[in-house]
């Protein structure tokens, strides 16, 4: 290993913790369950991280969590925002998850022929 390449794995490292102290916006909580994985969660995950990070939204979280019951339904995405009702989408692929990011993530507009559930 050279020792750019350490220092490129630094500064990924360093980036990560800035974005972990930072204040946060909107937490999106990826379903990594059995079912969410069989039904093509890792590619809308993948999705979300390379959008986000293309556009470059440092106030906006993402995180994984298990099965929610919800398999007819998989993938499953969460989109919470402090002081609003979180959202949750049913059957995210890539696509939908770029135009999550576009539509609700950054113009504050949820994509209601996605949305299977509100909670206060």
């Amino acid at each position: 290993m050279k020792l750019e390449d350490l220092r490129k794995i630094r500064e990924k490292a360093e980036k990560d913790m800035l974005l972990r102290a930072a204040k946060t916006r909107l937490k999106v909580v990826v379903g990594m369950g059995t079912s969410g994985i069989a039904a093509g969660a890792r590619e809308t995950l993948k999705a979300f991280l390379d959008e986000i990070e293309k556009r470059d939204l440092r106030d906006v979280v993402v995180t994984q969590a298990g099965e929610r019951g919800l398999s007819s339904h998989e993938p499953i995405v969460t989109v919470i925002e402090e002081g609003k009702p979180s959202v949750v989408y049913g059957h995210v692929n890539g696509e939908l998850a770029r135009r999550i990011v576009a539509e609700h993530l950054v113009n504050g507009n949820p994509v209601s022929a996605a949305i299977i559930e509100v909670r206060e």
